[in-house]
């Protein structure tokens, strides 16, 4: 380094306090803006999936600033490391400069800055140069000079700045990437904020909704065909299910980190909170697919193209259809009907008219009783409308309506039922199961009430699950259903 008799007089200060830059990804914030915007970009317009592409054969640079276009991120709400945020600003308090300094594009640079106010200095990647390893390195040094900036990183691609840096300071690092550090001459500092829990790529799977996935379990049960084959094919028909269904969980929390973010108890899933990388979800979600069809694969290739068609109309949901009035309610009610079906195609058993229709008014009920749920909450908060939905809170009295209107012809279908020529050869004791009409008609009445009250804060099935009373309902139903079979 040059004698500091011989630096002007700005390089001196730098020399002697100099200037702290900051990286972004993963360092600032416990995210990467290129997944963010990606899946932002595809939320927007599902067109994303091709044009991201086409984008990056001109190099990461051109992508980034393509993503950047389309995206929406809120730079409010994402997960900022606050033990990072509190290093700048205690830097900056002494009166010393800071930079950040990041390969994400210039424009989302420019509203962290914005938001956090801590930053003299904004530098991001154009969409030519990607501000990254020996790019980054370079730029630095025509910056600020050799061994004259204090650097936050901490991937292995910043070793290359670090190398160049008078002090280094670790984010989060892996342990390998500590070691590099502490063989550079240069100071060391190694902060941990933070670690991945496996409980939250856990929480990510959403186990708790796979108790929907019961339903493939209907037929065998209504059918009353218990045999070892159709039992084994129900079990891994519910197992694939499991598997792809928390893959499409996956994706969709990637799809909404926005409007969850702005949710005050969705903003706590993993993805939202930044306590999983959003970089890992893409490969959550491959891999739960592949173990899902490979599942499908061994129970049939019939019931192999029923879960082709629930992927590809989850999908489609999560994109797109979950933000079209109506539309969404209708989508959710089919796609729990088809699991019905699934379990059917499974176990090669032929369904009744009578359950199919059953469970489409059932489950349009229930999934009525959901966007009732987000529009009281919203209503609650003073918000005009559910964040991400197509419905207005003044639609409230309407979606109401149509929840208990679907619910009781639910039980209306069920009565004809009872009334058919066909439950008498399956029971022995019909006028046992009429018992089952009342209680289904206090289920849905108590459900859409507390609902209306504001109290009904989960999945209205998953709610059901935990809930006392449902739980004696669904008791009491089943104990109907057996005293129907053997008396």
């Amino acid at each position: 380094m040059a004698d500091q008799a011989t630096l002007t007089d700005e390089q001196a200060m730098q020399v002697a306090d100099p200037v702290l830059v900051v990286d972004l990804d993963g360092t600032l914030i416990a995210s990467d803006m290129l997944h963010e915007t990606f899946w932002s970009s595809l939320a927007q317009d599902w067109r994303t999936i091709f044009t991201a592409p086409a984008a990056l054969v001109r190099g990461r640079a051109a992508l980034k600033a393509s993503l950047q276009r389309t995206a929406k991120v809120d730079a409010n709400a994402l997960p900022y490391n606050q033990a990072v945020v509190d290093y700048i600003r205690s830097w900056r308090d002494a009166g010393r400069r800071t930079a950040l300094v990041t390969a994400s594009n210039q424009r989302i640079a420019d509203q962290i800055a914005d938001h956090l106010g801590l930053f003299d200095e904004v530098h991001g990647s154009n969409g030519d140069v990607n501000l990254k390893g020996d790019k980054k390195a370079q730029f630095l040094e025509q910056q600020y000079g050799d061994h004259s900036y204090t650097y936050l990183g901490d991937s292995r691609a910043d070793l290359k700045i670090w190398a160049k840096a008078k002090k280094a300071v670790t984010v989060n690092a892996p342990q390998s990437v500590r070691r590099g550090v502490d063989k550079l001459d240069c100071e060391a500092e190694h902060l941990t904020t933070n670690g991945v829990s496996p409980n939250s790529y856990l929480k990510a799977l959403r186990p708790h909704q796979w108790l929907k996935n019961i339903l493939v379990f209907l037929p065998m049960i209504a059918a009353h065909s218990f045999a070892t084959g159709v039992l084994v094919h129900s079990l891994l028909a519910f197992i694939s299910f499991c598997l792809i269904a928390s893959s499409v969980y996956v994706v969709n929390d990637l799809l909404d980190l926005k409007a969850d973010r702005a949710h005050p108890r969705k903003r706590n899933r993993p993805f939202a909170s930044g306590s999983i990388p959003v970089s890992h979800g893409i490969w959550m979600a491959i891999g739960l697919l592949f173990g899902g069809y490979l599942v499908a694969a061994f129970t049939g290739w019939a019931f192999f193209a029923v879960m082709l068609v629930y992927f590809s109309i989850t999908t489609a949901y999560s994109i797109s259809l979950k933000r079209k009035l109506i539309v969404d309610v209708c989508t959710l009610a089919g796609l729990y009907t088809l699991r019905i079906i699934a379990g059917a195609v499974a176990t090669q058993i032929v369904l009744s008219v009578w359950l199919l229709a059953f469970s489409i008014f059932l489950f349009f009920s229930l999934a009525a009783v959901k966007r009732q749920a987000e529009l009281v909450d919203s209503a609650a908060r003073g918000k005009l409308g559910a964040t991400g939905r197509g419905y207005q809170v003044d639609d409230l009295p309407l979606m109401t309506q149509m929840a208990i209107a679907a619910g009781y012809l639910a039980v209306l279908v069920l009565a004809l039922y009872l009334n058919s020529p066909s439950v008498v050869e399956l029971y022995a004791q019909p006028i046992v199961l009429w018992g089952i009409c009342p209680i289904l008609l206090y289920w849905i009445s108590r459900i859409i009430m507390i609902t209306h009250r504001g109290h009904m804060h989960d999945d209205p099935i998953v709610f059901a699950a935990r809930d006392r009373t449902s739980q004696l309902c669904f008791v009491f139903v089943a104990v109907l259903a057996f005293g129907g079979t053997v008396l």
